[in-house]
């Protein structure tokens, strides 16, 4: 089936075909037996490699089967590393690049602390001893050519929490203390050396038990950015497409996030102080990292987890999974306060492998029933949407006399300059709206495609929405 999906790189096409082999033999109950001839029915044949050989890719594609099966359950990171893909990267710190003009000055052997630097006796040009190099960057900033430049490896340049170091092997290593799990380091790897562990198999497992048992059900939360994720097909479709699969419900996330923001305006009313907890990889970036500040967290449940837990308290016996673009929410699900809730989270790349495992047609599909969020609690999905939810909740309980200053961060960088100002209590402002990844959950990691259309597209379904958010929560079943 052919969804025409752009995406953003090959690394994708890639990933695609992985989790969409995997999904096949899980639906047909031969995923066991025929795990080994996996890799060849994704590549098939001897055929051009960027590796040094066809075996090698192969071997690395088996690791990719591995990972979309679940992983190496030894690791508690979401995150794993294929070590045997990660050898095409310089090993990183300061180089000296062919722009080093030979100069008699040599101000960047003068100021080097550790006399690593040796000029070659026949180029004249500079020379780095990585042996006892520490990376201290005196040279190149003592270099009139700018010749001297910080080599980073994309995964270490994308970690903006030191998270991504080099193994004696020369391999990147992921430091499970440091890490939150915001997944840019597996986005930005150009060889896909760095993939997120799917629990495909496991929601697979629970839709072949839904068909032959009829008191077993299946719910879906839906993340509000999954708008323009599909091209050519309504989002409605999409709905029905995802019921065609075997799911017995669709429910939005904005719904929860409706939710969230009547409760993160208590709390934030009654503290005067608060941090947002919707974006799973920037409270546990609070929490590793800046833990003197936790206390700031809001204590209230994310958007998948709100929703999820006023569904179970009306129907307990519905098996609930969370679809977004969002790798960090799988950490979330697996944590005892939501997992009560969520089953497990899928991404939007696991259910496109899904629609094309099944060959769900979505252009044929009728359209589907949306369960009627407010336009604010759509916004979620692009910064600044969670703001906004906020002022209109204290809006909607007419409290007039509080004076919301908010900011709202995208990105670590930004993040991090925020929480900063918190930690050394510079802060003018009383709310921070967190968002790890880069313009927001429509910034994910595993979002299908990452054009500026989806912002846009998300705007458009939420205009559809309610236009309060108590009209939102009075029109819930």
């Amino acid at each position: 089936m052919d969804y025409n999906i752009k995406f953003d790189s090959n690394v994708q096409s890639v990933k695609h075909a992985v989790l969409r082999e995997v999904a096949k033999l899980a639906f047909s109950n031969r995923l066991y037996d025929d795990y080994d001839k996996l890799p060849e029915e994704i590549m098939p044949g001897p055929k051009p490699t960027m590796r040094c050989c066809n075996y090698k890719e192969q071997a690395i594609l088996k690791e990719r089967v591995k990972i979309a099966c679940g992983g190496d359950f030894r690791n508690p990171n979401i995150l794993e590393v294929i070590k045997s893909a990660c050898d095409e990267c310089p090993l990183g710190g300061y180089t000296v690049t062919n722009a080093c003009r030979g100069c008699i000055a040599h101000k960047c052997q003068t100021v080097c602390p550790k006399n690593t630097i040796h000029i070659d006796p026949i180029t004249h040009t500079a020379k780095i001893d990585k042996t006892n190099c520490v990376n201290c960057g005196m040279c190149a900033k003592a270099c009139p050519y700018s010749a001297i430049l910080d080599m980073k490896r994309p995964c270490e340049m994308a970690c903006k929490v030191g998270a991504i170091s080099i193994d004696k092997d020369g391999a990147s290593e992921i430091n499970e203390k440091k890490c939150i799990r915001c997944g840019a380091c597996a986005y930005q790897c150009p060889f896909g050396a760095i993939m997120d562990k799917s629990y495909m198999i496991d929601v697979i497992e629970m839709l072949k038990r839904a068909k032959k048992d009829k008191n077993y059900r299946v719910g879906v939360i839906v993340a509000p950015s999954i708008a323009g994720q599909f091209e050519n097909v309504r989002l409605t479709q999409v709905v029905s497409g995802i019921l065609e699969l075997g799911f017995t419900s669709v429910i939005e996330a904005a719904k929860g996030a409706d939710m969230v923001a009547i409760d993160e305006s208590d709390e934030l009313l009654e503290k005067g102080f608060l941090t947002s907890s919707c974006c799973p990889a920037f409270v546990r970036y609070i929490q590793v990292h800046k833990p003197s500040i936790a206390d700031h967290v809001s204590h209230n449940l994310s958007p998948q987890a709100a929703i999820a837990r006023f569904i179970k308290q009306k129907d307990p016996e519905l098996h609930l999974v969370f679809v977004g673009p969002c790798i960090a929410k799988k950490m979330e699900c697996q944590l005892p306060e939501v997992n009560k809730y969520v089953d497990v989270a899928l991404t939007f790349e696991e259910l496109l492998a899904m629609f094309a495992a099944q060959e769900v047609d979505l252009a044929a599909q009728p359209d589907g029933l949306l369960s009627g969020a407010s336009y604010f609690g759509r916004i979620f999905a692009r910064c600044g949407g969670l703001s906004e939810a906020v002022a209109q909740a204290i809006k909607e309980k007419g409290r007039d006399d509080f004076m919301l200053r908010p900011v709202a961060v995208d990105g670590m960088e930004a993040v991090k300059d925020v929480v900063a100002k918190v930690v050394s209590k510079k802060a003018d402002f009383n709310f921070i709206e967190g968002m790890a990844c880069s313009g927001g959950c429509i910034g994910g990691p595993a979002m299908i495609n990452h054009e500026m259309r989806d912002k846009m597209m998300v705007e458009k379904l939420a205009r559809t929405g309610h236009s309060t958010i108590n009209g939102s929560l009075n029109d819930i079943d």
